[in-house]
């Protein structure tokens, strides 16, 4: 897959590299000594077989986006291979990151990758980290500043705590943390550079969801990316097999539940239907519909993650923040988490403006990402087509900020427990809480029936929904320190 990518776009831009691509296979350049590195991965995921993600099968418009994004950054990333899937919502992504990255903005290049790593940091997610410790070196970044935290000017430092509140518990997030930051004397951030700050720390957050969610390995050209070792018999990478994510099958698995996820997506279509005749029946009481939601946001509480081993982060990026303080840290306690009513402060009436005007234009691009997430369809539903997957993709998203304690008054909550089962609960839970812990055997049971694409789709879901709901308790602050 990567050597088709290198191949294909090379070309475009590099007509001469067909002639070295060729001496390379023939393996000229080996018997000269020259040590070639080969890909320690099979293709962009470590989830979703290679042959799913044809890139010469892409439709012309896909390809065109492919294009760009090479000619643009120089590189076409496993992640935009795998959201290639869906090249609606990847064509307002890639325009989303681009702006927030090197158009003109509050904040210099070589800060909004450093705030880049110390988002993806929080995560542990290195993949990340390692592509913006190279973007930042690339504007002119001071290297000190990557040997940790410590080394970075006061101000990025003091952005530490936010970027901890937010990743982990955003509900703990008050206006006394925004006055800090905007009144912190010399190193005091202005209001248009902490609305950038906060967006592109949400944007890394959920990104790293989205990274471990898909399982996405590093390209051959990065760290963790390639081997120089001749290929061997076994093809497992030293990650797969600490996360159980081989490549071999669970027969006994597969076997033992061949009963089970027959007729999965027949019933989940059956559920559907029996909550939409329901809703033209009758509908809850306000009381009633509060109770519900209480429920599930407690239920949600007590849903496990994946395995809840002590994750210990790698040297390479712990050193990017300051303590390894994370959401098991609270749902251990059973700490409560407060209810915030959309109808008080949402994304449409309050949070979009407050951004357009701080950080023009980025409001508006936020919102057409969060739409397009919401509202893609195909209207299919595993083999099924003509499928209204809307209820579907509504309890998916209000279940995500229930999570983090957000409550949409005219929503039953009721329906989650119909559409989600608990595998599904446990994948989003660790994607979104802990999306470290993910690993291939999750990912592979939720949703059996459904294709990859499919369950991609899911994860685009995932991703937006967590950082709106991050975004709006950040806003939310920031308007409160306003008014």
């Amino acid at each position: 897959m990567q050597e088709y990518i290198v191949v294909q776009l090379s070309r475009f831009f590099h007509p001469q590299f067909e002639f070295i691509h060729s001496r390379v296979k023939n393996g000229a350049l080996e018997d000269l000594g020259i040590r070639i590195p080969r890909p320690l991965g099979n293709g962009p995921s470590r989830f979703i077989p290679e042959k799913e993600i044809q890139v010469s099968k892409v439709d012309p418009r896909t390809q065109s986006i492919f294009e760009d994004a090479f000619a643009a950054l120089g590189r076409l990333d496993n992640i935009s291979l795998v959201m290639g899937f869906h090249p609606q919502y990847l064509e307002n992504f890639l325009k989303t990151q681009h702006y927030l990255l090197q158009m003109d903005g509050p904040l210099s290049l070589h800060y909004r990758h450093y705030i880049g790593i110390m988002a993806a940091a929080r995560h542990q997610c290195s993949y990340l980290v390692n592509l913006h410790v190279n973007d930042f070196v690339q504007v002119g970044g001071d290297p000190k500043w990557l040997n940790g935290l410590e080394g970075a000017p006061k101000k990025l430092q003091a952005l530490g705590e936010l970027n901890k509140i937010l990743a982990h518990r955003p509900w703990l997030l008050t206006k006394a943390h925004i006055e800090n930051l905007l009144k912190a004397e010399e190193h005091s951030w202005s209001l248009a550079e902490l609305i950038h700050a906060v967006v592109l720390l949400t944007h890394y957050h959920s990104l790293a969801s989205f990274t471990f969610g898909c399982g996405i390995t590093p390209e051959i050209h990065s760290d963790g990316g390639h081997t120089f070792r001749p290929p061997s018999l076994s093809q497992y990478c030293v990650c797969d097999i600490a996360n159980g994510n081989g490549h071999g099958n669970h027969p006994e698995e597969k076997l033992g539940n061949h009963q089970e996820v027959s007729g999965e997506v027949e019933v989940l279509m059956e559920r559907m239907k029996q909550l939409q005749e329901c809703r033209d029946e009758e509908e809850a009481s306000q009381e009633e519909m509060a109770t519900r939601f209480e429920r599930e946001k407690t239920e949600s509480m007590l849903v496990a993650t994946a395995e809840d081993d002590e994750c210990v982060p790698s040297r390479d990026v712990s050193r990017h923040f300051e303590d390894p303080y994370g959401y098991k840290d609270f749902s251990r306690r059973g700490e409560h988490v407060p209810t915030f009513r959309v109808q008080d402060y949402s994304w449409e009436d309050h949070g979009y403006s407050l951004v357009n005007r701080l950080y023009p234009d980025v409001g508006q691009l936020l919102d057409d990402k969060f739409q397009m997430a919401y509202n893609l369809t195909y209207n299919t539903m595993a083999t099924h087509k003509d499928v209204d997957t809307s209820m579907l993709r509504r309890a998916i998203w209000n279940y995500i900020h229930c999570m983090f304690g957000i409550r949409y008054d005219d929503y039953d909550y009721g329906e989650i427990n119909q559409l989600l089962d608990r595998s599904f609960k446990v994948y989003i839970k660790t994607m979104v809480c802990s999306p470290e812990k993910t690993t291939k055997r999750m990912y592979e049971s939720f949703w059996r029936q459904f294709q990859h694409s499919e369950k991609v789709h899911v994860n685009l879901l995932l991703m937006e929904a967590r950082m709106q709901a991050e975004l709006l308790y950040a806003l939310r602050a920031i308007t409160r320190y306003m008014t």
